[in-house]
C-alpha cells in the first residue's frame, strides 16, 4: 500500500487548492489497520492506491517511512486534518460539507463549527442510513452534494467503507473527499481521543481498545501482529513488495 510522506500544512494546502481548483478527488488517511485490509483484499488495495494523497495517521506507519528512508515523515492524523483544513477553508471561503454519523451527531458538530469558525459555509450535512445505499438513494445523495456546492467533503463512516464509497464517487461529485473515520465523534466529544503522549508512543490502538474492548479487540488481535511481522520482512529485504506508480500531484516519498 502506497503512504505518502506529508505534512498538516502541506495536506491542508493540496486539499484546498484542488478544491479551488474544482477537482473531484480523495484523500486517505491510513492506519495500520487500513494497511492490513490493503494487504488482505486486492480490490481495497487498488482503491487506497488510486487515492490522491494517503497520509500516515497511524504513528507506525510513520516509523515504518523513516525505516525505509523517508527521514522527513511526520505523523497526519485525520482527526487533526480536518482542522487544518477547515481553518484554511475558512480563510480562503472555500464551502465544506459533512457526510457521515447521525443527524444528532451532524448537527453538534455543525454548531461547533459555526461556533469556532463563524465564517465557514457549511454547504450541506449528510447522515446516510447504517445500510447500503439503493442505487437511486446513491443517485439522490449524489445530486443533492453537488449542487450544495460543497468543494471539500468530510466523509466519516469507517473504514472501509468511506475509502470505496470516495471512490466510487470520483469525478461524480464536484468535491475533495476526505476519509475522516471517527473524526466526528472526536471533535464533539462523543469519543474520546488519546492523549497526546500516547499519539507520538504509537499507543492509540491501544487506548482506543480499552475504551471499546468488545468491537475492537478482533481487530487489533488480527492485524498489528502481522502487520509488524510483515513490515519486518520486508525491512530486512526478506519480502519486496509490488512497486506501484506515483499519484499524479502527491508528494514522492512513499512506502509500500
Amino acid at each position: 500500500m502506497r503512504v505518502d510522506a506529508t505534512s498538516y500544512e502541506d495536506a491542508s494546502r493540496r486539499v484546498v487548492r484542488w478544491a479551488k481548483e474544482g477537482r473531484s478527488a480523495y484523500v486517505c488517511v491510513s492506519t495500520v489497520h487500513m494497511c492490513m485490509e490493503t494487504f488482505d483484499c486486492a480490490e481495497f488495495r487498488k482503491t487506497v492506491n488510486g487515492a490522491d494523497l494517503v497520509t500516515p495517521d497511524g504513528q507506525p506507519l510513520v516509523w515504518a517511512l523513516r525505516s525505509l528512508g523517508v527521514g522527513d515523515a511526520t505523523q497526519v492524523r485525520g482527526a487533526d486534518l480536518i482542522t487544518c483544513v477547515i481553518e484554511r477553508a475558512e480563510r480562503e471561503r472555500v464551502p465544506i460539507g459533512l457526510y457521515g454519523g447521525t443527524p444528532e451527531l451532524l448537527d453538534t458538530f455543525d454548531r461547533k463549527l459555526r461556533s469556532r469558525y463563524p465564517r465557514l459555509r457549511v454547504a450541506c450535512r449528510i447522515a446516510p442510513p447504517f445500510r447500503p445505499l439503493t442505487p437511486g438513494e446513491d443517485e439522490a445523495v449524489t445530486r443533492e452534494i453537488a449542487a450544495s456546492g460543497a468543494r471539500i467533503l468530510f466523509v466519516g463512516i469507517g473504514c472501509p467503507k468511506q475509502e470505496r464509497w470516495m471512490a466510487a464517487h470520483k469525478g461524480r461529485i464536484p468535491a475533495v473527499m476526505l476519509g475522516v473515520g471517527a473524526a466526528f465523534d472526536f471533535h464533539t466529544g462523543r469519543v474520546r481521543q488519546a492523549p497526546r503522549w500516547m499519539q507520538r508512543a504509537g499507543l492509540e490502538w491501544a487506548f482506543r481498545l480499552a475504551m471499546d474492548p468488545r468491537r475492537l479487540w478482533k481487530r487489533y488481535a488480527k492485524h498489528n501482529p502481522r502487520f509488524v511481522a510483515l513490515f519486518l520482512l520486508q525491512l530486512l529485504g526478506l519480502r519486496h513488495p509490488v512497486a506501484h506508480p506515483p499519484q499524479t500531484g502527491c508528494p514522492n516519498g512513499a512506502a509500500r
